[in-house]
């Protein structure tokens, strides 16, 4: 019995052991509330939602009208595309403003609902064609008659009209023509409308036209411009077609022998051929009024000696005026000329064909009002030249002489050789605080004048065109103010600004003894004068007039007669001297009179050159300054 019970106690124990080993099961059940549950599943599979509506019922696709005129009213079909995007029935507008007989849809018979506007009823979705028998109103005013048709939301309207008549001149508001045809009782218009805008079909009778059968008769107006270079010469001719009967459908230029045309540009013009020496243009339309075009050509001509310039002519016009311009390019100059049926005339009457063209070689003739057939011929005689003969302006040498005081005050001379063909003034800009004393042209004292930016103008003489400048001196005389000189310091001295280019330049720097000075590198350099290298300047400033000698003292007497008689003897002879001064001076009106200011030279001083100073640029030198010279 006691056997039996420790059996069954090891079993039991280890029963439990084996019991103890086994993992924890994960099958179970887990309790949730039901609105989780719900949110839960939707999450994990949402619902497929249902597609948005249209965001409209039908839409209008296009519109295409097919109408014959027929007395005061038009009578056709109206051919509505419509795209209906919904399910059931839906309404669609009928264009309003016009008269429906019957609507067919698809070619069904269909109910037009009354209202306004009226409506028609499309039960099924998809692409609809519904067609309208109409009448639309024509109007008549003053001869001619009108039709207007509603406006529409299509993207494409197209209207088919058909008038049974001939002789009918159309015109349309809001559309486009795109095509016009013959039928066999009248004429029949394709037109195009806009979205969103009313077209309006207006037409009379065409009133007869006899310009077409007259004979055409014209007068041309041909400026040309002649560009001679070393081998080739540019022609450009503007044309000017003036139609006084008839119609111009083309127009024919002669052109002379060697003349290669590159281009004709017009607003009128469609097409242009050149057979031999006839360029002929043809409009775009035929011309009542008048037509403008420019022909470009070149041709090759000699270099120089004489030219025979290119003329284009108008054979067919009754009036032929207008003008030439011959311009040199490259250095050279026209000479003589020889003209047949034209006349000399300045530039500016030719107008835009040489307009901003600035040449002082242009020389320019107007036309003789003649016929386009009559003859006409210009030879002209080029002469060449090298660069250097034809140089505009330049200031071979400029020579400054400046007198510095320790006081800061700087009196300088300023002299110039002056090369010049074509400048009438020599624009000079005075450094700052300086004012001017005396300006000379030639050794003559000149009144200088003010430029738009407060410099000065001082006239210059002009050489002769094709032959070398001669060589003339502009002379200046300021005083300028500047910092007084201390113990020791620097100084910059400014020169004037000049607008020429300057090939050389000298400075002659005076200063006081007691001081001694260097300079600092620039554009100046120290050298030994070797006098001035242009051969106007080398002759030196004109000789100082001495004064007249003093009238005798007269003799005093011992009456007061003779005292009164010396009295009104010496007045005399002021007033003499006072003449004399001012017929000198060339006094003519009113204002200061130019004088003549001799440059004094004081103190030690020193030289410095530099060259090819850029115009408008105003050279300058910085020196250093100590006391301690020769006393």
């Amino acid at each position: 019995m006691s056997r039996a019970i420790g059996t069954c106690l090891a079993f039991l124990a280890l029963f439990s052991s084996l019991h103890a080993q086994e993992p924890p099961r994960a099958e179970g059940w887990v309790v949730l509330p039901i609105d989780e549950y719900r949110s839960l599943r939707s999450r994990a599979f949402p619902a497929t939602s249902d597609p948005s509506p249209p965001p409209v019922d039908a839409t209008l696709s296009r519109v295409d009208y097919d109408l014959r005129a027929v007395g005061d009213t038009a009578v056709g079909q109206a051919r509505l595309t419509i795209d209906v995007l919904k399910q059931g029935w839906v309404s669609v507008q009928v264009p309003a403003g016009i008269l429906v007989r019957d609507a067919r849809i698809d070619g069904r018979q269909t109910t037009i609902v009354s209202g306004t506007p009226p409506r028609v009823l499309i039960s099924r979705p998809g692409r609809a064609t519904l067609t309208l028998d109409v009448v639309v109103p024509v109007a008549s005013a003053a001869g001619a008659e009108s039709m207007t048709l509603p406006s529409s939301s299509s993207a494409l309207s197209a209207v088919a009209l058909a008038i049974p008549r001939t002789g009918v001149d159309v015109s349309v508001s809001g559309g486009l023509v795109a095509q016009e045809r013959d039928t066999t009782n009248g004429r029949q218009w394709t037109v195009y409308g806009s979205p969103g805008r009313p077209l309006t079909f207006s037409w009379k009778r065409k009133a007869d036209d006899t310009r077409a059968a007259l004979p055409l008769r014209t007068a041309a107006r041909v400026t040309q411009l002649v560009a001679v270079g070393e081998d080739t010469s540019q022609v450009t001719v503007s044309v000017r077609v003036d139609v006084r009967q008839g119609l111009a459908r083309q127009i024919a230029l002669a052109l002379p022998d060697g003349l290669a045309v590159n281009q004709v540009a017009g607003a009128m013009v469609a097409d242009w051929t050149l057979d031999s020496c006839v360029l002929t243009v043809t409009f775009l339309e035929p011309v009542a009024t008048d037509a403008s075009f420019v022909v470009t050509a070149e041709t090759r001509t000699p270099r120089e000696g004489s030219i025979a310039v290119p003329l284009v002519r108008v054979p067919s016009a009754e009036r032929e005026t207008g003008g030439v311009a011959v311009d040199v390019m490259g250095p050279g100059e026209i000479g003589e000329r020889q003209q047949h049926g034209l006349e000399a005339a300045d530039v500016t009457d030719l107008g835009e064909v040489v307009a901003g063209r600035e040449s002082p070689s242009m020389v320019a003739f107007q036309y003789k009002p003649l016929a386009g057939t009559s003859p006409r011929d210009l030879t002209v005689t080029v002469s060449r030249y090298t660069p250097q003969a034809v140089l505009v302006a330049n200031v071979e040498e400029a020579r400054y002489d400046t007198l510095v005081g320790e006081d800061g005050r700087v009196l300088v001379r300023a002299r110039y050789a002056v090369r010049n063909n074509q400048r009438s003034f020599l624009a000079v800009a005075l450094p700052p605080e300086s004012t001017l004393w005396s300006a000379a042209l030639a050794g003559r004292p000149v009144r200088p004048g003010l430029s738009a930016d407060g410099g000065l103008l001082l006239p210059l003489q002009k050489g002769r065109a094709g032959e070398e400048a001669p060589v003339f001196i502009v002379e200046l005389v300021y005083l300028q103010k500047t910092e007084r000189w201390s113990e020791k310091g620097t100084s910059q001295l400014a020169l004037p600004a000049v607008d020429l280019p300057v090939s050389r330049t000298g400075l002659t720097l005076h200063y006081s003894p007691r001081f001694q000075i260097e300079t600092r590198p620039g554009v100046f350099r120290l050298e030994q004068d070797s006098g001035p290298w242009s051969v106007g300047l080398k002759a030196g400033p004109p000789p100082v007039p001495s004064p007249p000698p003093p009238p005798p003292a007269p003799a005093l007497e011992a009456s007061g007669q003779a005292s009164k008689s010396a009295r009104e003897d010496s007045s005399k002879t002021m007033q003499v001297l006072v003449d004399k001064f001012e017929k000198q001076a060339g006094r003519t009106r009113q204002g200061a009179v130019p004088i003549d200011v001799i440059f004094p030279e004081f103190g030690p001083s020193i030289f410095l050159a530099a060259e090819l100073t850029a115009e408008r640029q105003p050279p300058s030198l910085e020196i250093e300054y100590r006391r301690g010279g020769d006393r």
